[in-house]
């Protein structure tokens, strides 16, 4: 079927090309010690909000570090092995989703499971599914989520910053002035080598999912592995309003506010030191959009343009999506290519599978290690996590860059992840992310896809005395409907979660009887399908006898190749994937299980597993008519 707009080829041609026009110029792009930086955000980030560490009540901190910190003790977070251009890689980042009990989250054609958070709702329903150090674990991150679901919608419309001052923070700030500007100098040599042209394969982000990216996406969905120490960038300067000795944040509005060090002019960028040459850029460039890279055709999480909407009501985040990566852990990492505004751990990309319009809360926590606090100018700069920004689609409006210290937070709202692009920009220690977002579940829960078996068989008979079956309508859309629920129940829920090994069941019971009775279902419609095919067949003979001609049954048969087609096409690529050279690195437990499969004598299967044989006779069958 023909694509609308640019082809995916198109797409990457346009951007090598671009990359080829700026050469070792950069777009510019600001950062909290760059003059105008407020202005920039207020102006074309305003969707951003920043909540400071210290605004965070102590105790909600330790518990949601602790709690990251046993879910990777426990190895309850992996690296999945995703689809991308029809290749499996690895991603960047170890992940586990959390959320809502029988949630599900699906990305770059993936399908995460939750394992459920123990809130006060579901406690009694999952209180023994998991190991009591796994259960408080969960508890914990639910609370940040209630912490989020009520303070993300609390900000005025136009705060930009959330911030708290303690008492003796100034001379500390003073300091981190005197360092960011020497981290902007020595970054500013960096940026002059340029960026890698080559397209990333390691970018991804704890909370954003998106098919988008120069590499592929996962901001919310990805995040990263490591843990040591680090110390922001740069920080605000705020006017101080409330005490902070009790962690209570300040609002600050954005007038209020202005970036440590812009009255420093030489502490500019050296994106924005080539003003003039990027001015004439842009008129050369001006049928070019800086972009994601391509976005994969998908049933979820494409973020498409839509009208303006402002997330109203109560917000109710559903899931979490934690990432954890160890830039020293991997190999290479990319450097952002048109800002120049250095290592990227995730690419440029937008959250996907979310609710249109719906916010993104993110939790940062960067671990200590032993090495001390970090010196000042290039390794100060090494050791700070960023989050980066740009508008998509412009290379106009600079971009910006936002250091995150261990226990910030950030909120994207309104059209934010829609209408712009982010990146997160390595920092030398190992960082977490806890990636809250309100996920696009209307086919991604227990509760919906159990209701599409019940639907499927409401159209099979079962005799109470004998236990034989059959059909009770054999209209063609009626028929046609089944068999879609069949190939939805095999493909994006059995062998999902078989795929992934038995990382579900290692640390958490629940999904284990749900999967067990979706295989029960789908045994029962491998049966209607085999009634499916008797009736196509057996009309045939009638026909013959009769010399007569069905009403219906030509339909009846397309309806049953097409779904016989699909069926054993994506039996053969989920089989290649479960035997890839990529799988079999994994260890066992963790390894893809081609799941389900029979072999050819199995009697408790009425169908085979390999269709080749049904489709030509169906073939057969279609010819003759």
């Amino acid at each position: 079927m023909k694509r609308s707009g640019d082809s995916e080829g198109e797409k990457r041609r346009k951007r090598r090309r671009l990359l080829q026009e700026l050469g070792d110029q950069k777009i510019p792009f600001l950062g909290p010690s760059d003059q105008g930086f407020q202005q920039l955000w207020d102006s074309s980030y305003s969707g951003l909000v920043l909540r400071r560490s210290c605004s965070l009540p102590a105790e909600l901190h330790n518990r949601v570090e602790a709690a990251l910190l046993t879910l990777r003790r426990k190895g309850c977070l992996l690296r999945d092995l995703v689809r991308i251009r029809d290749r499996d890689v690895f991603t960047a980042v170890s992940r586990a989703l959390l959320g809502e009990p029988g949630h599900t989250y699906r990305y770059l054609d993936t399908r995460l499971f939750a394992i459920p958070w123990h809130s006060e709702d579901s406690e009694v329903k999952c209180q023994n599914c998991c190991d009591p150090d796994l259960r408080a674990a969960c508890k914990a991150l639910w609370e940040l989520n209630s912490f989020f679901c009520a303070d993300v919608l609390q900000l005025k419309e136009g705060d930009t910053v959330t911030q708290c001052i303690k008492a003796g923070e100034v001379e500390a700030k003073v300091k981190c002035e005197e360092g960011d500007t020497e981290s902007k100098h020595s970054e500013d040599s960096k940026n002059s080598e340029g960026g890698d042209s080559g397209e990333s394969k390691q970018s991804e982000e704890g909370d954003t999912e998106s098919k988008h990216s120069e590499e592929w996406d996962i901001d919310s969905k990805h995040s990263e592995e490591g843990c040591s120490g680090a110390k922001p960038e740069g920080e605000l300067e705020t006017v101080s309003k409330h005490s902070s000795e009790d962690e209570e944040s300040c609002q600050v509005r954005p007038s209020e506010v202005r970036a440590l060090g812009s009255e420093h002019s030489e502490a500019k960028c050296s994106s924005t030191a080539g003003t003039q040459p990027v001015a004439q850029l842009k008129d050369s460039l001006s049928g070019y959009h800086i972009e994601d890279e391509e976005e994969p055709a998908s049933k979820q999480g494409c973020s498409q343009p839509s009208p303006l909407q402002v997330c109203t009501g109560p917000v109710q985040f559903n899931v979490t999506l934690l990432n954890y990566m160890d830039p020293a852990a991997m190999s290479q990492l990319k450097e952002e290519p048109y800002y120049g505004m250095g290592k990227m751990a995730v690419g440029w990309h937008h959250d996907e599978n979310l609710v249109s319009h719906s916010p993104v809360a993110v939790y940062s926590y960067s671990c200590q290690d032993n090495k001390g606090e970090s010196g000042e100018g290039s390794s100060r700069e090494k050791t700070c996590w960023r989050i980066g920004l740009k508008v998509a689609w412009d290379i106009h409006t600079p971009g910006m860059t936002l250091p995150l210290e261990s226990g910030d937070c950030y909120y994207m709202r309104d059209d934010l992840n829609s209408s712009h692009q982010h990146c997160v920009l390595a920092g030398e220690s190992a960082r977490f992310s806890s990636t809250h977002r309100v996920a696009e579940c209307s086919s991604g829960t227990l509760k919906y896809i159990q209701s599409r078996c019940q639907q499927a068989l409401s159209n099979l008979r079962t005799d109470p005395e004998t236990g034989s079956h059959s059909l009770l309508g054999l209209l063609p859309t009626t028929l046609r409907h089944c068999e879609e629920i069949h190939n939805e129940v095999e493909f994006e829920w059995l062998r999902q979660y078989w795929f992934q090994g038995q990382r579900y069941a290692r640390f958490c019971s629940w999904w284990t009887r749900p999967m067990e009775q979706l295989e029960k279902d789908w045994r029962l419609m491998e049966t209607m399908t085999m009634l499916f095919l008797s009736t196509v067949e057996e009309e045939e003979e009638e026909e013959e006898e009769g010399g007569r001609a069905g009403e219906g049954r030509r339909e009846m048969a397309e309806t049953l190749l097409s779904a016989l087609t699909d069926r054993h096409q994506q039996r053969q690529t989920w089989r290649d994937r479960c035997h890839s050279s990529l799988a079999q690195t994994l260890p066992p437990e963790e390894a893809p299980v081609d799941r389900p499969f029979w072999g050819v004598d199995d009697p408790g299967m009425p169908l085979p597993f390999d269709l080749a044989d049904i489709i030509n006779r169906v073939e057969s069958l279609l010819w003759r008519m």
